[in-house]
């Protein structure tokens, strides 16, 4: 593996996942031809997902042949732990004008190093919810109640479980795309034998 802190080892294109207190680098080379870094600069701009104050900024260290951009530390430990989206803008010298050259997301995931982190994603906590509301069913439940004219209708035993098959999927799924990511065998890799 090539030293991710040398910044001629830093992955071409964004990240998708990022975890909270990692330095992180990436470079996009294939704006150059187009804007080159003597005219224009390069910045990403990203907010979480339902918004807030909050705004990520990381402009580009430009090279002559590609624009770098990086997060220390000590700035990605300010990340939320959640989905973000963020642009890629380019802004020209000579006129302060900006254009938006593209979009996408990626998700901030908590550093296990932290106290109190839970390193479970959103389908893995769902799926303990869903099956200890299930466990509550078996016990005592009433399907629907009034109070003070007020009425609540609760999920029914079938609709419980079919949320809980559907955040399953979703969990295998997260871990089948893990192993993947690693170049690791999962439960789709096909294996041939001559």
């Amino acid at each position: 593996m090539a030293n991710l802190f040398d910044a001629s080892n830093a992955p071409e294109g964004e990240p998708t996942e990022i975890v909270v207190g990692d330095f992180i680098q990436w470079k996009r080379s294939d704006l150059v031809g187009d804007y080159p870094p003597a005219d224009y600069s390069a910045e990403y701009v990203a907010r979480i997902t339902g918004g807030g104050s909050s705004e990520i900024k990381l402009p580009a260290t430009e090279n002559a042949s590609y624009y770098l951009f990086t997060a220390d530390s000590a700035t990605s430990a300010d990340f939320a732990v959640g989905l973000y989206h963020w642009q890629l803008e380019i802004t020209q010298t000579s006129s302060g004008n900006r254009i938006v050259v593209d979009i996408g997301d990626f998700e901030a995931i908590p550093d296990m190093d932290v106290n109190q982190s839970d390193p479970r994603i959103h389908a893995e906590i769902m799926v303990k919810k869903i099956e200890s509301l299930l466990e509550g069913k078996a016990d005592a439940d009433v399907a629907s109640y009034s109070i003070a004219g007020r009425s609540l209708t609760k999920l029914g035993f079938s609709e419980l479980v079919e949320a809980r098959d559907y955040y399953r999927k979703e969990v295998a799924k997260h871990k089948n795309d893990s192993l993947v990511k690693r170049g690791k065998k999962n439960g789709s890799t096909i294996q041939v034998r001559f």
